[in-house]
Parts: C-alpha cells; sequence; structure tokens
C-alpha cells in the first residue's frame, strides 16, 4: 500500500488545479481500498457549510450543489472532533442524515477523516461501503494519510481563488497566505517567479578523457559569474550600506578560494565532467550549511547553491538570459537567493515573497536595508501558479494576497499611501537624541556582521556598535584566520566606527553555526558544544582573538569584548584568565594595547540566576534575547509549526529580563540588549520600562526605536511595564503595548499605515 500511497501522492501534487486533485483522490481511495464510495466534503466556514467537492459513486451532478450544514451529520461529527469517525453502521447512528440528491442507497460502513492544516479542519474525506464493516487500522491510517496530502492541495486552492470558485462563492476571494514577516511595509505589485537558473540535482555523472577541456570550461564558468557579482554590486553600491555589499565579497571570496573551485576541478581530473563534480561539491558544500540550526547560517546553503547554479548556467550557455520585469514587481519564489534579487531594477522591485527563509534571511536584510517590503517562509504557497498575478505582501504581519478583491485591494493602496507618510516622520528623529521626553538618554547601537570602509558615514546614526558578529570572517575562510588577518579585519570596524565604542563579540560558532573546515557533529548540537564552551576548549584559537582583538584597538581605545554562551561562574573565570593572559602577552613584546571593558552576554537560562557572581567579574552584559526566548520556552523560532509559540513578549521573558536587570543595577553594571526585541518598537518601550541601559539591533530599524525612545517618558513604561507584568498571555501583552503605540500615534510602526 505503500507504493500505491506514493503514486497517488505523485499524482495529486501534478494536479493543475484543486478540482482534478478531488477527482483523483477519490477515484483512486474507491479503487485502492475497494469502496463503493469515495466523497470529499469542503468546509465553507463563511457560510458555516460543507459543498460536496468531489464524489466517485454518487451523482455528479451533485459536486457543487449538495451543502451540508457544519453541526449535522457524521460528517459534521468528523468536523467537530476533529479526528477519524470509523462506524460499521452508519445510517443506526443517531448522528446519521440521509441525504437524497447525491442519489444515495443505504451504504453502512462509514470512515470519515478530517483533512486538517495548521489546527484547521478544512475539509472531510469519507468512504462508504453498502455492506456492514468497520474499517481496519490499515485502511483508516491510509486515508489519513490522504488527508494530510490533500489539505496542501486545498491551501494552495485558497491562495489562487480555485476554493473559492469550486465552493461557489467567486473565482476572486483568494485567501491569505500566512508567512513571517521579513521586512516591514506593504507591497502591491504582479508576481515575478523565480527559479533557479539551471538544475543541479538533475545532472548525471558522465566519464570524460578531455580533462583539460573540462577544467578550461568549468573556470571560464567560475569567471563569468565573478563579473556578474562584480556588476551587481556596482548596481547595488549607490542604495545599500557597505556591509550589506559586502555580501557579494563573500562570494567573490568563495568563488576566489581553493575549497569549492579546487574541489570541482579535483573532481574533474578525477575523470567526472564538469557539471557532475559541480554538482557534487555544490551539495557537499550545501550539506554542511544545512544542518546548522541558525537561521542566520542555514540561509547560507541557499548562497552556494545560488553560485552553483549560476556557474552551471555559464557552463551550459554563453550568456544569461535577461529578465523583462514589471512595474510594479513582487519578486516570488521557493527560495529567493540575493543574486537573484539584485539582477531586478531597484525602480522596478515592490516587494518580495519567499515560501522559505526567515527575517534572519540575507534577503530579508539586504531587502530592509532597500526599504522593500518582503514576507518570509509563505507555508503552501503554491509559487509555480503565480507569475503574473495580483499581490500585496504585508511585511508588518507576514500576510500575502493573490489576486485581492477590489475592496482589499483599495485599503492597502490606501496604507500605502500612509506609509510614505510615516517615511517622512521617521526622517524627522535623523540627528535628534535618542532621549525620553523626562530626559532619560538610550544609546542606541547597531549589530553588524561585516564592515568595510564608509560604514561610519552610512551608520551615523547608530552610537556605536552593540554586537559585532566575528564568526561572520571566520565562517569565509576556508581555514581558522591568523592573528594578523583577524587584526586587520577588527581594526577596520574599530576604525569605521571610532571614537564610539566597538562591541567585539568573541567566536560564536558549533552547533548551529559550523565551520566547513572545523566540522562538529552532534545529536543536539544547539544545547552542545557551541560559542564559549568551544573558545575554552581550544585555547589556541581564542587566545589568537584576543590578541588581534587587543592589538587592533591600539590608539583608538574604543573595543569592548563580550563573551557568548556563558552558563556558568568557572567559564567566565577561564575566559578572564586567558585574556589577562593575552593582554600581559602583549605587554611583555611592548604593544601598547589597554585592557578593554568586559561583558557576557545572557541568553542561557542559568546565567538569569547567577547575575550578581557575575557582575562581580564584569563591566557589562548584553542580553540575547533570540537564544534567550528558544531556551526560556523550549521554542525553536525557526520552526514554522512552532513558530506562534515564540513570543518574546512572553511573562517569563520579561521576568527573566527584570531579573537580570534588577540584580545588575544592584552593583552597578549596565545591561543592553542586542537581540531582536531591541529592533521591534513594542518591545523596545517594554525594554525601556524594565531598565535596561542600551538597545543594539539593525540599522533599518533604529529609527523606528528612536521614534518610540522619544515619544514616551521613562516613567510612563514603567508604569506600562508594571501592567504587563500583571497578565498571563503574551498576546494580550503585545495588543496592549500596540494599542498604546496607536493611541500615542507611532501605530504605523506595527502595522500597515501611518
Amino acid at each position: 500500500m505503500l507504493d500505491t500511497l506514493r503514486r497517488i501522492i505523485q499524482e495529486v501534487n501534478a494536479a493543475p488545479d484543486l478540482e482534478q486533485a478531488l477527482n483523483i483522490i477519490v477515484a483512486r481511495v474507491c479503487e485502492t481500498v475497494g469502496v463503493d464510495v469515495s466523497t470529499v466534503y469542503l468546509v465553507d466556514i463563511n457560510q458555516r457549510q460543507f459543498v460536496l467537492g468531489a464524489t466517485q459513486g454518487l451523482r455528479q451532478s451533485a459536486v457543487g450543489q449538495v451543502k451540508l450544514p457544519i453541526d449535522k451529520g457524521l460528517v459534521g461529527m468528523v468536523y467537530e472532533r476533529e479526528e477519524p469517525v470509523n462506524l460499521e453502521d452508519g445510517p443506526s447512528h443517531p448522528r446519521y442524515m440521509f441525504i437524497s440528491e447525491t442519489g444515495e442507497t443505504p451504504y453502512h460502513g462509514f470512515l470519515g477523516v478530517p483533512i486538517i492544516r495548521h489546527g484547521k479542519v478544512l475539509g472531510v474525506l469519507v468512504v462508504r461501503q453498502r455492506q456492514v464493516r468497520k474499517f481496519d487500522e490499515n485502511e483508516e491510517a491510509f486515508l489519513v494519510t490522504l488527508a494530510a496530502q490533500l489539505a496542501g492541495a486545498i491551501t494552495h486552492a485558497g491562495a489562487t481563488g480555485d476554493i473559492a470558485r469550486m465552493l461557489g462563492t467567486g473565482g476572486s476571494n483568494a485567501a491569505a497566505l500566512t508567512g513571517l514577516p521579513g521586512s516591514p511595509g506593504v507591497a502591491i505589485g504582479q508576481a515575478r517567479v523565480v527559479y533557479p537558473p539551471a538544475n543541479l540535482d538533475a545532472i548525471p555523472d558522465r566519464l570524460v578523457t578531455d580533462t583539460d577541456a573540462e577544467v578550461s570550461q568549468f573556470e571560464i564558468a567560475v569567471a563569468a559569474v565573478q563579473d556578474d557579482l562584480r556588476d551587481y554590486a556596482n548596481r547595488m553600491s549607490a542604495v545599500l550600506p557597505a556591509e550589506e555589499l559586502a555580501l557579494f565579497d563573500a562570494l567573490l571570496l568563495m568563488l576566489g578560494g581553493d575549497s569549492l573551485v579546487g574541489e570541482t576541478i579535483d573532481r574533474i581530473r578525477a575523470g567526472n565532467w564538469a557539471p557532475g563534480a559541480l554538482r557534487e561539491t555544490i551539495a557537499e558544500h550545501v550539506r554542511v550549511f544545512e544542518e546548522m540550526e541558525d537561521s542566520y547560517l542555514r540561509e547560507r546553503a541557499s548562497d552556494i547553491r545560488d553560485l552553483g547554479r549560476r556557474i552551471l548556467t555559464h557552463i551550459q550557455s554563453d550568456r544569461v538570459a535577461a529578465e523583462e520585469y514589471y512595474e510594479n514587481t513582487v519578486l516570488v519564489g521557493e527560495d529567493i537567493s540575493p543574486g537573484q534579487l539584485a539582477e531586478i531594477p531597484i525602480e522596478n522591485l515592490a516587494g518580495i515573497v519567499s515560501a522559505s527563509g526567515s527575517s534572519a534571511s540575507h534577503v530579508s536584510i539586504l531587502a530592509q536595508a532597500l526599504g522593500i517590503p518582503a514576507v518570509m517562509g509563505v507555508d503552501d504557497m503554491p509559487v509555480g501558479r503565480l507569475e503574473g498575478q495580483i499581490i500585496i505582501a504585508d511585511g508588518y504581519r507576514g500576510d500575502v494576497f493573490v489576486n485581492p478583491t477590489e475592496l482589499v485591494l483599495k485599503e492597502f493602496v490606501r496604507l500605502q499611501s500612509q506609509e510614505s507618510q510615516l517615511s517622512e516622520v521617521l526622517s524627522e528623529v535623523a540627528g535628534q537624541a535618542s532621549e525620553t521626553p523626562d530626559g532619560i538618554t538610550v544609546p542606541l547601537y547597531l549589530n553588524i556582521g561585516l564592515v568595510s570602509g564608509g560604514s561610519a558615514e552610512v551608520h551615523s546614526e547608530g552610537d556605536g556598535v552593540g554586537l559585532y558578529r566575528t564568526e561572520v570572517p571566520f565562517l569565509m575562510q576556508e581555514q581558522f584566520p591568523g592573528e594578523e588577518q583577524q587584526l586587520r579585519i577588527y581594526r577596520n570596524a574599530l576604525e569605521a566606527f571610532a571614537p564610539r565604542p566597538v562591541t567585539l563579540r568573541t567566536l560564536d560558532v558549533g552547533g548551529d553555526k559550523m565551520l566547513s573546515y572545523f566540522p562538529v557533529h552532534e545529536d543536539n548540537p544547539f544545547l552542545g558544544w557551541r560559542g564559549i564552551r568551544i573558545s575554552l576548549d581550544q585555547p589556541d584559537i581564542f587566545l589568537t582573538q584576543i590578541r588581534a582583538m587587543l592589538r587592533a584597538s591600539v590608539g583608538l581605545d574604543n573595543l569592548t569584548i563580550m563573551l557568548p554562551m556563558i552558563s556558568t561562574v568557572s567559564e567566565l573565570d577561564i575566559a578572564i584568565t586567558l585574556i589577562n593572559q593575552a593582554f600581559g602577552e602583549l605587554l611583555e613584546e611592548g604593544e601598547s594595547v589597554v585592557r578593554p571593558p568586559i561583558g557576557i552576554m545572557i541568553e542561557v537560562p542559568s546565567a538569569v540566576y547567577q547575575i550578581k557572581a557575575l557582575a562581580r567579574r564584569v563591566d557589562f552584559f548584553s542580553i540575547g534575547t533570540n537564544d534567550l526566548t528558544q531556551y526560556l520556552l523550549a521554542v525553536d523560532r525557526n520552526n514554522a509549526r512552532v513558530a506562534h509559540l515564540y513570543q518574546s513578549l512572553h511573562p517569563a521573558v520579561l521576568c527573566a529580563i527584570r531579573q537580570v536587570v534588577n540584580d545588575a543595577q544592584q552593583l552597578g553594571k549596565p545591561v543592553s540588549v542586542c537581540g531582536e526585541m531591541a529592533g521591534d518598537p513594542a518591545a523596545a518601550l517594554a525594554l525601556l520600562g524594565l531598565g535596561v541601559n542600551s538597545l543594539s539591533m539593525s540599522v533599518s530599524n533604529l529609527p523606528r526605536v528612536k521614534w518610540v525612545i522619544r515619544s514616551f517618558a521613562y516613567s510612563e513604561a514603567r508604569e506600562l511595564v508594571a501592567k504587563a507584568l500583571e497578565l498571563e498571555d503574551p498576546r494580550a501583552i503585545r495588543e496592549m503595548y500596540n494599542e498604546v503605540l496607536e493611541l500615542g500615534g507611532l501605530g504605523g510602526l506595527v502595522r500597515a499605515g501611518n
């Protein structure tokens, strides 16, 4: 039955529309289970009724015509229970309802299974038998599996309007698709579906005799892709900050290194043709990144895939075909890469909608830098059927509307108009102090991962760097970078922002951030060997990094050092001992180093309860709310199935932050927040009330948070957080803060409109 199930699923997935998918299901179910009738009922939730969507064994004329109350009959019982109902004699059950319009004769055996997607019942799949019988466990499991597969097809149909046509509610009443907010704003335009220019997975192995010719062809293709990337970087240089442009430098670095290119050439010389050798190399590199749990680094797998596809395209063709774009293009794809984004003229790009990814995706980060609305991780999006369709993307809520009604379109046009007014308001806070009306200054810092010359001008609004991710340069290398190389990288960052402070976080890899040249295989990497744990077990790597940091700050003295993933006091003691060792060595060597402030990240719950002991050893704390929230709530925020449980304004998270701040203040140690909460306007207001001293965020969120800081007195923020801590539901807390922002005239920061 397993092979049969696979074939049916393949047929359903290949069906061009919902009607054909349903007809395939009912026909194959009758054949496989050997029943007299197979039927699918679709839920019309607005009318509170079922509509007969497809049948095998009953009158075809009844399809679309027969409608049942949602709370009546055996089908209604399946809907209410949200579980299979298996009866050997359906007509004898009190809930049985005879339907004459279908040409039904007495059928006894009844099995109904709900079609469920994301906790919502979308329909019911029913089989009937003339004789009295109870369906066995295998038959029930078979139908449950088919129903789960059918749920995806029904969701796709809801997005394109198919379901509305079948329910008789019109073809333009498409449902909203739900994803994750990627970049704030409202986009309205036509969908341009992008797809890989070449399919690496389909490339077979093929023996070659002229390996020199294959190597030459491959190297020419690599050079062509390098030229493409340089061209894209030049085109984007006028609209992107310097460190966002560094993405293209990172891709060029990968193509210029020995790893990706060298391994492919080795495979060619071993006898495989260039496309096959490339496929193997790309697959190996992608596998390393896809095994990472960190969303930011996992997204790098798509960058590597994109590089491979582009090389393959140049191998197969002399040039990449030029694309034409709509005047207002909403870029839509399964897995949009930065390269695909860069190909579109900025003046044509209205928005981005991706079936995969999250707010940590490079595409999402680039969208924020460009001020382009983006929605990421849109589950159940029928990408292949959206080309040319009118799309609305709400980057605040993460909603996507396909072929919206005239009323919905008119409303979002109005909201889009108000968006431009909001931009004008935000520009007014540029150059103004980040200070509350009652005189409390809250410094706003930047989170960055790459810095190049000129960043200081681009980010003149920031009070400095609150989080510099030193692992990013490590991830670009093919071996651990030496002290001199790290010195140049850190000096560049410190000079770019001097005299403003720059907080360099020590190497935070392992677990979900693996180095290709330092692989670690663990059953549960997110709770494994990562962050400071690796640094302390590899003191040679840690000492080299600390020496480079200290030397980079000579004459600038704007360095602070931050240690990640501290969970015990003993870890901190060892780390400080090693820092002191590096400091003493450099003094002995004649370096004019100055001991910088040292702080730790609070992202492990155990650290929350050791603040007083930790505070006696460090100069400051920075709360990493992304990991702290995940660990406190036991929720992977990158997992779409439980994403709704990841609530940064959860009472437990707020209480943990309050305890950290209160305990640190008793010993006079400042507390900052460098997680995503800091860049969330509603959460920033809560953090202000909790007494957090400073906030660190992406550059795109800084003016939004500054507007909040300048609009609410510290005393008012304290009163609000006291009320929030009395609430038990994180949704109620979020709603309270959103309402406060609305009443304060800042509603445009948390929803579409001004």
